[in-house]
């Protein structure tokens, strides 16, 4: 086992290194350069030069590549310049990350509490109305978009009906103390029930916009894996040496259809990422997916290389946790 979380983290190191020479030539490759981007039409030969001097882009090309991972090693990316301008971009992320990673964590726990068990239920009684039903929502999933769902969502529960708030995290008028940014967390942590249910409501329109997708791939994905095991020759000699269905379901079927769903699941956990940009918007939820798009729309490169880096750390974290998995789950697998 330990040979094997070695090679994953060897891996995971190689993808890193990988990823900040492409974000490194990125930032290069735009037109006119950083430069011209953060100058816009104000540039001049002075100007130019002045900036040039100060970001190092004025040194050799290898130079400024180790000064890029130097200083992003230590947390520095540099000053925002249009999201919270003035405040250090890495401030930026870590003001922010909690509201993206509760929301995601949310969307991912209502997918898989719903998707495995419809998943699972489908595939037994494959052809009935259950799975029918369950295959056309799961293509309804798919195929509405995720700013459009959560709109219509909005629209319905929050502005029509009432039901729920329609924006933000918590109300206003709240005074709740924050201990880790994760508003939810932070009122079970000091026993603000009030303030935690309040952060629980404010969540639910958008993590259940935000997990239609998740659910609509985790569903379709444990489907196909417990059809697919289920007609194995060592689960029909289960049922052929007279062992219980609970033991056949749980020990046999269970148990080997979980890799593909593990599988899918860590890669779903990056597309939720990619996902709460759009429904932070509609929601008006301060996190990293409205960094993003404000980054974009004022071109605040500091934290959007920030984002970028940190985003794609917790996504190869989270594919070593599913490796790691891989191998609890199937001891075959260390020794490859």
């Amino acid at each position: 086992m330990l040979r094997y979380t070695v090679r994953r983290l060897a891996q995971m190191v190689l993808v890193v290194f990988a990823l900040s020479i492409l974000l490194f030539a990125w930032l290069r490759s735009l037109p006119g350069g950083p430069v011209s981007a953060l100058l816009g039409d104000r540039a001049t030969p002075e100007s130019r030069a002045a900036l040039e001097a100060q970001l190092g882009l004025d040194r050799p090309i290898l130079v400024q590549y180790w000064s890029f991972v130097s200083r992003a090693v230590t947390g520095d990316f540099g000053t925002s310049t249009g999201v919270q301008r003035g405040t250090p971009a890495l401030e930026v992320f870590l003001q922010r990350f909690p509201a993206t990673l509760e929301l995601s964590i949310m969307a991912l726990l209502l997918a898989v509490a719903f998707a495995i068990p419809v998943g699972y239920l489908a595939a037994r009684r494959r052809g009935g109305w259950l799975d029918n039903v369950s295959i056309v929502w799961s293509l309804v999933g798919v195929a509405v978009p995720v700013f459009f769902l959560a709109f219509l969502l909005k629209y319905v529960f929050a502005v029509e009906l009432g039901w729920l708030p329609a924006s933000g995290r918590q109300d206003t008028g709240i005074d709740a103390t924050r201990v880790t940014g994760f508003f939810m967390l932070d009122g079970v942590l000091t026993r603000e029930w009030d303030a935690a249910w309040n952060a629980f409501v404010h969540l639910l329109l958008p993590a259940v916009a935000l997990s239609t997708i998740p659910f609509a791939v985790i569903f379709r994905i444990t489907r196909a894996a417990v059809l697919d095991v289920m007609d194995e020759d060592y689960v029909r000699t289960a049922r052929a040496k007279g062992l219980t269905g609970m033991v056949i379901r749980r020990r046999h079927v269970l148990h080997n259809a979980m890799l593909p769903v593990v599988t899918t699941i860590g890669l779903q956990t990056g597309a939720l990422l990619a996902g709460a940009i759009l429904t932070e918007r509609v929601f008006n939820i301060s996190g990293i997916g409205q960094a993003v798009a404000l980054g974009f729309e004022r071109k605040d490169f500091p934290v959007l290389q920030v984002v970028i880096v940190s985003a794609a750390m917790v996504y190869v974290l989270v594919n070593l946790v599913v490796d790691l998995s891989y191998a609890l789950i199937d001891p075959r697998l260390r020794t490859r």
